[in-house]
C-alpha cells in the first residue's frame, strides 16, 4: 500500500518511539533517529516520486516554503545536492537515486508494520486498491469482483491500470496493491496465488470460409492475423512466444494494443486472431464470431494474482485476496456448467469451445 496524502499527515504527526521536538519550518513534530528527522524521509520520497517541488509539496500537504526548507535540510544531512533542475523538473543526483528504494521500503515497512492501524471494516472502508491487469481479465473476471465489492463494501474503490514490465518494482515500492497476469510473467520476489486456467483459441468471423475446414499450421501462419502488441511492453505475448519456440512466425496484418480490439477487426473479413477463450465467448454474444481449433494446440496457462511481500499480513489485502480467489472459483465453476448441460448440437465451434473450457 502506498502512503497517500492523508496518511503522510498521520505519519508526520505520530511521535512513536522517536525523540520529538518542534520543527519551526514545517510547524510539525519531528521524529528523530540518529540525528535524522524522519519527516524528511517522507518529503524526500515525495520529491523523488514527483520530480517537482510544487507537486511533491501538494502530495504530502506541505506549503512550498516548507518543502523548500525540507530540501535544504536534506542536503545538509546527506551532504549532497540530491536534486538539480532541468526546467521545472528535479533531476536526481546519484546519491538521491541510491536513496530512492531504501527510503520507499522504510516508509512502507513503517506504515504496514509499526504504525497503529484501525480495525478493518469493509463496509466502512474507503480504501482504493490499485491493480494492474489486462483488458481480458477486466472483462471476463474482474467486473464480477467489482460487482461483489460494490455490494459488500460500497465505499471501497479501484484504480485499474495496464500491466507494465516494471510491475515487480511497482509492487516493491508499494505503488501497486495487486498484479493479475499469467504466472510465467511473475517472479518469485513477491507472494502469489493461482486464480484460474485459460487457453488460447483461434477466432474469426462466421463468414470466414477458411475456417470451415480443418486449419493446418501452414495455413494458420499464412493467414492475415490481428495481433496484440502492448505499447512499451518488452515481454513477448503468450501466443508469439509459443510460435518463437516452434521456430515459426505468422503474417500479421494489424497490430493492436489489447485483445478487446481484435474481434471488431475480424468481422466481415478473412482475418483471424488468437485470443483467450473466455474473452472470445464474451464477444460471441454480440458479434458473429467462430472458434477454430488451433493446428498446434498451445498449452493452457494460469492467471495468477501477486501482491507486495510487505502486504502479506495486511488485513485489507487479505480481504481483497479472499474475494479474488472466491470469485475465480465461482467463475471456473460456472464455466463448467455448459459442458455438462449441453450434450447435443451440431455447431463445431461450440463443440470446440466446450472441449477447451478452462480447468477449475
Amino acid at each position: 500500500m502506498s502512503i497517500r496524502a492523508s496518511q503522510y499527515g498521520r505519519f508526520r504527526c505520530r511521535p512513536a518511539r522517536f525523540m520529538c521536538r518542534k520543527n519551526v519550518c514545517a510547524g510539525k513534530e519531528e521524529m528523530r533517529f540518529k540525528g535524522l528527522d524522519l519527516n524528511l524521509l517522507v518529503a524526500l520520497d515525495a520529491l523523488i516520486a514527483e520530480r517537482n517541488l510544487t507537486s511533491a509539496a501538494r502530495k504530502i500537504n506541505l506549503s512550498q516554503p516548507a518543502m523548500s526548507a525540507a530540501v535544504a535540510r536534506l542536503r545538509s544531512y546527506f551532504r549532497d545536492e540530491l536534486f538539480g533542475m532541468r526546467g521545472r523538473e528535479l533531476v536526481l543526483t546519484s546519491r538521491a537515486e541510491a536513496l530512492a528504494a531504501p527510503v520507499r521500503d522504510a516508509l512502507t515497512h513503517i506504515e504496514l508494520s509499526i504504525m497503529a492501524r484501525d480495525v478493518f471494516d469493509p463496509a466502512r472502508s474507503n480504501r482504493r486498491f490499485r491493480i494492474a491487469l489486462s483488458d481480458f481479465i477486466t472483462v471476463v473476471f474482474f467486473r464480477n469482483v467489482v460487482g461483489r465489492v460494490a455490494r459488500e463494501a460500497p465505499t471501497v474503490s479501484f484504480e485499474l491500470v495496464a500491466p507494465t514490465d516494471e510491475h515487480e518494482e511497482l509492487l516493491r515500492r508499494g505503488e501497486l496493491d495487486f498484479v493479475i497476469l499469467p504466472d510465467f510473467f511473475m517472479s518469485g520476489a513477491h507472494p502469489k496465488a493461482a486464480l484460474f486456467e485459460e487457453r488460447l483459441v483461434c477466432v474469426g468471423c462466421r463468414t470466414n470460409r477458411e475456417l470451415l475446414r480443418r486449419l493446418t499450421f501452414d495455413r494458420y501462419i499464412s493467414m492475415g492475423h490481428v495481433a496484440v502488441k502492448q505499447e512499451g511492453a518488452r515481454k513477448t505475448p503468450v501466443e508469439q512466444s509459443l510460435l518463437i519456440d516452434l521456430g515459426r512466425d505468422r503474417r500479421i496484418d494489424i497490430l493492436v494494443q489489447s485483445f478487446s480490439m481484435i474481434p471488431p477487426l475480424l468481422v466481415g473479413t478473412n482475418r483471424i486472431g488468437t485470443m483467450p477463450l473466455g474473452l472470445v465467448k464474451h464477444f460471441q454474444r454480440t458479434m458473429p464470431l467462430q472458434i477454430a481449433e488451433l493446428p498446434h494446440p498451445f498449452p493452457a496457462f494460469t492467471e495468477a494474482v501477486q501482491w507486495p511481500a510487505l502486504h502479506n499480513s495486511d488485513p485489507e489485502s487479505l480481504w481483497m485476496r479472499e474475494i479474488l480467489l472466491q470469485e475465480a472459483t465461482r467463475m471456473a465453476t460456472a464455466q463448467e456448467l455448459p459442458v455438462t448441460s449441453i450434450s447435443q448440437g451440431g455447431d463445431p465451434a461450440e463443440d470446440f469451445a466446450r472441449s477447451v473450457s478452462p480447468l477449475s
